[in-house]
């Protein structure tokens, strides 16, 4: 039988705090989190590897690095709501639990929104909302967010995203340019969002996310 909580302690000893990722609220959420609960079931072997886990349909789940580095990037604290858009079966939303004050986790596959509500009633993350609906929309009704999160690659950010920021607030983005990447955090002042490199960080595009193919006559 495998020991997935021994397998969680080696992805945090080895991947997480290797990338200077040491900040408690990350460490203990990671360590608390079961991730092989929340992949599809033919992929649980894959959950710890330092890789992006395919969930279908051109959608990952973020691999542990790439996502504990995002939330030290975004300096989470527990006074905040955060969004998190592409929450998939719910793990990224479960862990940003841990260590913000509520969460809204929008997810626009059907088929997984069931399955991410049963999935984070059974693990006890009460303070997160699991909204139904278009990723590119964002869920401004319970918004304006202290955070937004993006689990997959951006190669244009939606109209109306921004909007959903409060002012002093925190957004980060994959930033995809063919297979390059570049993880990017964005600071809403005065109602625009100034940009900084965070650190270097692929996934694939999110359908919606993607740039507008151009054609010449």
């Amino acid at each position: 039988m495998t020991d997935f909580a021994t397998r969680r302690r080696m992805m945090v000893d080895t991947q997480v705090r290797p990338s200077d990722v040491t900040e408690f609220p990350i460490i203990d959420a990671m360590l608390s989190v079961p991730r092989e609960a929340f992949v599809p079931s033919d992929r649980i072997e894959a959950a710890y590897a330092s890789e992006h886990v395919d969930l279908g349909e051109g959608r990952v789940l973020l691999d542990p690095r790439v996502f504990a580095k995002i939330l030290d990037a975004l300096n989470l604290t527990n006074a905040d709501l955060v969004l998190d858009i592409g929450a998939g079966y719910g793990y990224s939303s479960a862990v940003i639990a841990h260590i913000a004050e509520a969460v809204v986790a929008l997810e626009e596959d059907e088929s997984l929104v069931d399955e991410a509500q049963a999935l984070l009633t059974e693990h006890h993350a009460d303070n997160v909302v699991l909204q139904p609906g278009a990723l590119t929309e964002g869920a401004a009704e319970h918004g304006p967010y202290d955070a937004i999160v993006i689990e997959g690659g951006v190669e244009v950010l939606p109209e109306g995203l921004e909007a959903q920021l409060k002012d002093g607030g925190r957004i980060a983005v994959i930033s995809m340019e063919n297979a390059l990447g570049t993880v990017k955090i964005g600071h809403k002042l005065d109602g625009h969002i100034n940009w900084r490199f965070a650190f270097n960080g692929t996934a694939p595009v999110i359908q919606g996310f993607e740039k507008k193919a151009e054609f010449a006559l």
